[in-house]
């Protein structure tokens, strides 16, 4: 695949996943690091999230998953819980997720998950 065809694959797959928030993500970088958007669009959304086997809502949970259990993520699991929503987790689906954690990671980690899932949720109303 060339270079251009990966760009064009990550933006299509990064609209179709965080809709509007792709725009915002990207604005925010072409000032100071123009080439972290375009690794974001290339290798995460063009190369990884196209990959074979797991379909765009299993994509997200993995990562909402991995979000949470690095913790101090809240601005990133902001746009993945949106994201995952996007792509057709319910609520519960994204809460029983971040509760499957609990045992593994503790309960502050995935109250701060929580904390952001339901802000999420409350925007979208």
């Amino acid at each position: 695949m060339t270079e251009l065809n990966r760009l064009d694959l990550g933006k299509k797959t990064l609209a179709q996943v965080d809709g509007p928030a792709a725009d915002n993500v990207m604005n925010s970088l072409k000032d100071i690091a123009p080439d972290v958007g375009k690794y974001i669009f290339e290798f995460a959304f063009g190369d990884i999230y196209n990959r074979p086997t797991l379909d765009l809502k299993q994509r997200e949970m993995i990562t909402i998953t991995s979000l949470l259990t690095q913790g101090d993520t809240a601005a990133q699991l902001d746009v993945h819980i949106n994201a995952a929503l996007n792509v057709g987790l319910s609520e519960t689906e994204i809460i029983e997720t971040f509760i499957q954690c609990l045992p593994y990671v503790g309960f502050p980690k995935v109250l701060n998950a929580i904390n952001v899932a339901k802000e999420v949720f409350k925007n979208r109303e």
